[in-house]
């Protein structure tokens, strides 16, 4: 499934959640350099949906807080 996602990147609480438009977001306290916010955006997805992290692919939005994501189930 493919979702689409808000990164919030140098956050103090790092958490995922949804709005009330069910928007998800997902706060991480890693820089947005040298794709480190993406990586660990990567594993809270993982987490969040339980599955393992080499199951979630970014699939566009490398350098933007809106994002892309697929995320396969094992």
């Amino acid at each position: 499934m493919k979702v689409q996602i808000i990164a919030h990147p140098n956050s103090k609480k790092p958490r995922v959640e949804k709005d009330l438009l069910e928007t998800i977001h997902v706060f991480v306290s890693e820089p947005p350099l040298e794709g480190k916010a993406n990586n660990a955006v990567r594993e809270a997805l993982a987490i969040y949906f339980g599955t393992k992290k080499s199951c979630v692919f970014l699939v566009s939005g490398e350098k933007s807080k809106n994002k892309v994501f697929e995320i396969l189930k094992d």
